[in-house]
Parts: C-alpha cells; sequence; structure tokens
C-alpha cells in the first residue's frame, strides 16, 4: 500500500507589488515588498515540515520580466533547501513566466524538472507509483488548448496533469489562456489536475480533483481572504486528504458597513469598529490591508462628504486603537439622505433643496465642470495615477457642492420665508 504526501501551489508571482499600499509608511512599505519572499518562504517550509514526497508549482513563478534577478536566486535557494530534504519539485511555466526573460535560464538544483514548451511530457516517480504530465507555455498569450495534448494515462500509476489554465467557469479577472473545461480534464482519465493561473483556491471537481489552489500572497483588493497551497494526501492511488494551508503574509479585506439610521456620529464609528473587529479576527494574526466602503442612507451623509479627510482621520484613528497591523488602503462613502417627503417643502429651505436637485442634473453646469477639470489636467502630470486622480474630482465634486448647499438648506429650515 503506497502512502505519499504532496503540495501543490501556483501564481507566486515572486517580488510582485502589493498594488497601492506601498507608500503608507517606509516600514510598512519594506513589509510590502518582503510579503511575497515570505509566503515562498512558508511554502518550502510547509513541504518540509509535512514530509512531501513532491512539490507541483503550476505556473507564474515569477511576476512578468524580473525588476531584479536576485528574485530568481531567492527562488534557487528555495529549491535547494527542498532537494536537501529530498522534495522533488515538478513545475510549468506560465503566462507570466514566459515573459520573463530569466525563467527558462536558472541554474536550477537537479530536484527540479520544469517542464517543455514544445510539448507535454511525463515524469515518473516509481518509489510512489506516480506519473506526472505537463507543459509550460511556450509564450505569454496562449490561446489555445493545451490539455488536449497531454500524454493518455500511464496504466496502473496515479496520474497527476500539472496545467496553467483559465478552465472554464473560473476565469473570473484572469485572461482565457489555455482554456479547457472540467468536463474535457475529468475524461482524460488522470488521478489529480494541478491546475494554476486563477488566483482563487477552488475544487472544480473531486472525481478526479480538479484544483487551483489559488495564489500564496493576495497582491490587490480583489485578492482577499486566505490564500496559500493545497496539501495532498495519497494511500492506495486514492486522494485521502485536500487541505488548503494559509500561507500569506499580508492579508487584505474588503469590508462594507451598513450605517443605515445612524445620526450621531460616535455611533456611526462604533458601528464600523465592530465590523472591522470582525474582519480582524477572520485574519488570523496578520496584517490587514483594508478597503472600507460605508454604505447607508444615513442624515450623516453631507457632514461626511464635506469632511471626508477628517472622516478618514476617525477611522484611522479607530483602526490604531483596534491593531497596530490594520491598514486603511482606501475608504469608499456610498451614503445617501434619507429620502424627502413627497410633498414640495414650500419653506425657503425646501424651495433650496429642489434647486439644489435641479442643478445637479443641469447640462450646462457639467459643462463648467468638465472645462475646470480639463483645465486641471493640464497642470498634472501624465500617467495613470493622475486620470484616476481626475475621476475622483469628477465623482465627488457634485456631491460635495450638493452636501454644502444641503447644509445650508438644513440652517435655512429654520429661518422665516
Amino acid at each position: 500500500m503506497t502512502e505519499f504526501t504532496f503540495v501543490h501551489a501556483a501564481d507566486l508571482h515572486l517580488d510582485s507589488p502589493l498594488l497601492g499600499l506601498a507608500g503608507k509608511s517606509a516600514e510598512y512599505a519594506a513589509r510590502v515588498e518582503a510579503a511575497s519572499r515570505e509566503a515562498f518562504d512558508n511554502l518550502v517550509a510547509l513541504a518540509i515540515d509535512e514530509g512531501c514526497r513532491f512539490m507541483l508549482l503550476a505556473g507564474d513563478i515569477f511576476d512578468g520580466d524580473l525588476r531584479n534577478f536576485q528574485t530568481g536566486l531567492y527562488f534557487m535557494e528555495g529549491m535547494r533547501r527542498l532537494d536537501e530534504a529530498g522534495i522533488s519539485v515538478f513545475m510549468v511555466l506560465g503566462n507570466h513566466d514566459s515573459a520573463n526573460r530569466f525563467a527558462d535560464k536558472l541554474s536550477l538544483s537537479g530536484n527540479v524538472q520544469v517542464f517543455p514548451k514544445t510539448k507535454a511530457a511525463t515524469h515518473r516517480l516509481d518509489d510512489v507509483g506516480v506519473a506526472i504530465h505537463g507543459r509550460s507555455f511556450p509564450r505569454p498569450d496562449v490561446s489555445e488548448d493545451l490539455a488536449r495534448e497531454y500524454p493518455a494515462a500511464t496504466e496502473a500509476l496515479f496520474n497527476i496533469g500539472v496545467l496553467h489554465t483559465a478552465c472554464a467557469g473560473s476565469e473570473g479577472h484572469h485572461a482565457r489562456y489555455a482554456p479547457c473545461t472540467p468536463e474535457q480534464l475529468t475524461n482524460h482519465g488522470y488521478d489529480y489536475w494541478a491546475l494554476g493561473h486563477v488566483h482563487a483556491h477552488a475544487v472544480l471537481g473531486e472525481h478526479p480533483h480538479i484544483v487551483y489552489p489559488g495564489n500564496l500572497q493576495g497582491r490587490h483588493p480583489r485578492e482577499t481572504g486566505p490564500k496559500g497551497a493545497v496539501l495532498v494526501k495519497v494511500n492506495d492511488g486514492r486522494v485521502t486528504s485536500l487541505e488548503h494551508r494559509a500561507l500569506d503574509v499580508v492579508r487584505w479585506a474588503s469590508i462594507t458597513v451598513d450605517v443605515s439610521g445612524t445620526s450621531e456620529h460616535p455611533e456611526l464609528l462604533d458601528l464600523i469598529r465592530s465590523h472591522i473587529a470582525q474582519g480582524a479576527e477572520q485574519a488570523d494574526g496578520r496584517p490587514i490591508a483594508l478597503r472600507l466602503t460605508v454604505t447607508g442612507t444615513t442624515p450623516l451623509h453631507s457632514k461626511l462628504i464635506l469632511e471626508r479627510t477628517a472622516f478618514r482621520e476617525d477611522v484611522e484613528t479607530l483602526l490604531a486603537t483596534l491593531s497596530d497591523d490594520v491598514w486603511l488602503e482606501k475608504l469608499r462613502l456610498e451614503t445617501a439622505h434619507p429620502e424627502a417627503p413627497d410633498a414640495v417643502d414650500p419653506t425657503v429651505a425646501g424651495k433650496l433643496d429642489q434647486e439644489v436637485t435641479r442643478l445637479s442634473q443641469d447640462n450646462a453646469i457639467a459643462q463648467v465642470l468638465e472645462a475646470r477639470l480639463a483645465e486641471i489636467r493640464t497642470k498634472l502630470p501624465a500617467g495613470a495615477h493622475a486620470d484616476a486622480f481626475i475621476e475622483q474630482m469628477r465623482a465627488e465634486i457634485p456631491e460635495r457642492a450638493a452636501a454644502l448647499a444641503r447644509s445650508l438648506v438644513s440652517e435655512a429650515g429654520h429661518a422665516p420665508d
């Protein structure tokens, strides 16, 4: 009876920047820069600690063109540690690796087998009765179905396919490279498909197992929740255990707080605090990069819009009381005023509020705003950051103007007609 354990990982994206965070502080920038390497170290330690016979890497080990050749050397050192522990490594190159000048030129230790780019190949581990099949991307933009050309299953062995692919139903925000379907993989005759490319952990099938481990370290606000690798135990040719192990170092969290019904600022902050505290508990002690969205209908809407900077400072102060390891990556305000009564308020305040609504829909006002924004744009440096700044202003200026007018409406409501 043959029993063995292996670890399946993908999308390491070593030294990939965690987008949007490095400018927070010098100390935090250093922690962010090291996150992908520390997650990789956690992967190597997991394989050694669990006594794995081999490791599968299903593509995108690197993040496009290496910014620093030290990244390649760091990966090589990790492979050497696995070699010393008697752990073999089988890897395919994904779309990001194929865009990399160094990925297929690294002098890797003898325990590492990189599948060829020309056609699918097979490696056998006869001591545990395993056949591992795979093919690397020949170029970054592979649109053909690579899985269709994988070898037939080797009889009497536990067959594994290592494939970088956007398998149907799991593409998400990822380009549709090397497309295939779960049904196609199921019918190929293998016992386990080790997939990569999609950054969310997913099990697409169990007979056989068709698995995405997700990436090792979340890189932006859409990649929330635990990130890591899959630990697989096999006994007598059958998967007996499949466990996702969290290996990430910095965790992204996206929290939405509905503040409907709150009318006092301290009450609103207490509600936000409770939601964030729950999110922090789910991070298992890891630093959190937080995207906070505040929604709902509240009389505080105008005050929040007018005093957005002060509100952000209040939230950051709140975070500091919860933990030193929660950073506010972005604050989104999506609140609204309570609905006005159906009847038009005949007072000065009511008429002014009605006029605010009319002006916010006036095309002439919109044209003046666009002209002013165009003037501001000419004074900014070229690039995506400036474009994003202009877009933010375009969205906020009308709402800020309306909020100011409505605050005057509130005061005018107490004045005689």
